[in-house]
């Protein structure tokens, strides 16, 4: 469990299971921080604000000397809200409607405020992969909230656990064994809801999930008949892969489930059509984010489904993307490599291995020039001892950034808290409320209308 070290009033920190040190600041509150490990570098100077601060603000007053996370309710708040209006309206031939559900995916982004204003935003529906995640979302929303065990290979201890204890019915699988597994460790149970999960190419996608999970639809025939007779509720789900940059993926995928329905001669309860909904990022823009709605009603009609057949879908990323970012501070400079505060090992996973560019944004506190309007482009070294703790972006800055410079790198409120360790040692991290708006959203046209839609009133 957690342990609370900070005056909970004022600046907490949360010391979890991998010892990240994080805190919570809150500029209303009139608490000084009282942890020694954080006081000791000054970052925590006494502002009374009767509104969420600015980021150039913070960072100003602060001149924080650990990486430090912004985090926006309201980014959440209108993704939240835009796809609980707009993923609704499926049909089946007859014009018969289905009902639909938007469960968020813990995984991209655990963190407990952003929890919370998802679930105050309407999202009370949620995909779960772990106990802790179950035990988290539990312990937020009690029986307010609804949860689902999505993760397709589970240890029998989970499984259990979570139906006897939680009272989860819902799960996912891809195999005649965990099949086995789940009926074996649940008695029979007769009010399972069993959810098929498909491998779909996802050939569109920044990161492909096709590989390690997922029935190939050859094979999924026998399968869904079995899981069919033992369900209460069956379903089909897929994953068109993460950050899927064509909608037309999702009706691709549909296509492969109706062809299992023609040849497997059976009905489905639900149909969730996972995750992939994407985000913004340089080099990196998607169609608007109606296109992929569209897409999957329309494949969805062609379908022809049970009026009674619920329709899901598993945000993550496109939920809450746009609200974080993570300031980071640059220790050294050698030609075109800045060597900052944070990396792979921390906030910045993606921009490792996946490769992702972020849009960045140069922060000068010290005295002397300013920063210069000619940008150049840059890679990052992390601050750990490991050479793996590399992103060659190409990031653009001011071609005279250098020492003690700052860099807020945006679109971080997926995967990136959520993944953070606290290798070499640096796991000392600030997370702060801000009223900036994001640097770009998916949502930005819903958002200018709605303005236009209050100023005409």
């Amino acid at each position: 469990m957690d342990k609370e070290t900070f005056d909970p009033d004022g600046c907490r920190s949360r010391i979890s299971s991998s010892d990240t040190n994080v805190c919570y600041v809150d500029f209303n509150k009139k608490s000084q921080i009282k942890d020694s490990s954080l006081k000791k570098t000054s970052e925590i100077k006494k502002v009374k604000l009767k509104q969420l601060p600015r980021i150039k603000n913070v960072v100003s007053n602060l001149k924080p000397s650990v990486p430090v996370y912004f985090s926006r309710p309201n980014s959440i708040k209108r993704a939240a809200s835009w796809f609980i209006e707009n993923f609704s309206g499926f049909s089946n031939l007859k014009a018969q409607p289905h009902r639909s559900e938007i469960l968020y995916s813990v995984k991209s982004n655990p963190d407990e405020k952003s929890l919370k204003y998802l679930f105050q935003s309407g999202i009370s529906h949620f995909d779960v992969a772990s106990l802790n995640e179950i035990k988290m979302i539990n312990g937020l929303f009690g029986d307010k909230a609804k949860m689902y065990f999505m993760h397709p290979i589970k240890s029998r201890e989970a499984i259990e656990e979570a139906y006897f204890q939680f009272g989860i019915r819902d799960f996912s699988l891809d195999s005649a064994d965990e099949l086995k597994k789940i009926l074996d460790v649940t008695k029979n149970a007769k009010d399972l809801g069993l959810h098929l999960r498909m491998a779909i190419p996802n050939s569109h996608s920044a990161i492909d999930l096709s590989g390690k999970f997922g029935i190939r639809p050859s094979e999924a025939v026998s399968l869904s008949r079995k899981i069919r007779a033992h369900a209460k509720r069956f379903g089909i789900c897929f994953h068109v892969g993460s950050q899927c940059m064509d909608p037309t993926q999702y009706r691709a995928a549909l296509s492969i489930v109706k062809e299992l329905l023609v040849k497997a001669k059976i009905d489905i309860d639900v149909l969730d059509v996972g995750g992939g909904f994407p985000s913004i990022y340089p080099g990196m823009t998607p169609p608007a984010m109606t296109s992929y709605i569209e897409e999957i009603r329309d494949a969805v009609k062609q379908l022809n489904l049970r009026q009674d057949c619920i329709i899901w879908c598993e945000p993550g990323r496109a939920l809450v993307a746009d609200s974080g970012s993570l300031l980071v501070r640059v220790e050294a400079r050698k030609n075109n490599m800045l060597y900052i505060n944070d990396g792979t090992y921390g906030g910045l996973f993606d921009a490792g291995f996946p490769a992702f560019i972020f849009p960045c944004e140069a922060i000068r506190t010290k005295r002397g020039p300013s920063l210069s309007s000619e940008k150049i482009h840059f890679g990052f070294y992390g601050p750990t001892c490991d050479s793996l703790d590399v992103m060659r972006g190409p990031f653009y800055l001011p071609k005279n950034i250098n020492e003690g410079d700052y860099i807020e790198v945006g679109q971080l409120g997926a995967y990136s808290k959520s993944i953070r360790t606290d290798f070499n040692g640096f796991n000392d991290i600030l997370q702060i409320e801000v009223e900036d708006e994001p640097s770009v959203s998916m949502y930005f046209d819903a958002f200018e209308e709605e303005k236009s839609e209050e100023g005409q009133k």
